[in-house]
């Protein structure tokens, strides 16, 4: 059953829906951080495993491509970052940035049968106006496998209020692409499903 607009995530019912796969076979649900991308980042120096999920209902610290800061309103919209541990060179990490983006484009459209596009290399487009956008950041360390957090930012239930005024004529949600409120966490296990599919398909060794 869809969950009102305004619930929040439950990290084991997520668990439960994502049950054999990689990516999604532990999730961890925040009320607030300040980065899952460093949140994962550290846990990953102290053995988390490899498709840990990190969502967070608000972040007070979210940055894009280039440091640029990402406006993270508390419960609208879907945050999170994820672990990997790719097999591929560091010099290849562009492909990651580009798989996520893609298959992030490819989940909406198909999911609410609006048109998504990649503006590249890392923002989702819906009706010329940005929805989401991909942080991929590769860590090399000595000696030891180098892993990669994944982290998405995408606007969902926002009205155009909630978006500061310098936003609000190039910013989008999901809701008002749509016309309508959306279950967060239906979306969310609808795409953690087929990142978990294609990243096998795209990276498997």
């Amino acid at each position: 059953m869809d969950k009102p607009e305004n619930a929040g995530l439950d990290a084991t019912e997520i668990e439960r829906a994502l049950t054999g796969q990689m990516i999604g076979r532990r999730v961890v649900v925040l009320s607030s951080t300040s980065s899952t991308n460093d949140l994962v980042c550290e846990m990953a120096q102290t053995g988390a495993p490899e498709g840990l999920v990190v969502f967070t209902e608000e972040q007070t610290a979210g940055r894009g491509q280039h440091g640029k800061h990402w406006e993270s309103v508390a419960g609208k919209g879907l945050w999170f970052s994820f672990l990997l541990r790719p097999n591929i060179e560091p010099r290849n990490s562009p492909r990651l940035t580009s798989w996520i983006a893609q298959t992030l484009a490819n989940t909406i459209t198909t999911h609410f049968s609006i048109r998504a596009s990649v503006k590249s290399p890392n923002d989702v487009i819906v009706q010329n106006r940005k929805i989401a956008g991909v942080l991929v950041e590769l860590r090399a360390q000595p000696r030891l496998a180098h892993f990669a957090i994944a982290g998405i930012g995408l606007n969902v239930n926002h009205q155009v209020e909630d978006f500061s005024p310098e936003l609000q004529a190039s910013a989008i949600s999901l809701a008002l692409a749509t016309g309508g409120p959306i279950d967060r966490q239906g979306f969310a296990v609808a795409l953690l499903q087929d990142l978990d599919r294609t990243y096998r398909l795209a990276f498997a060794p």
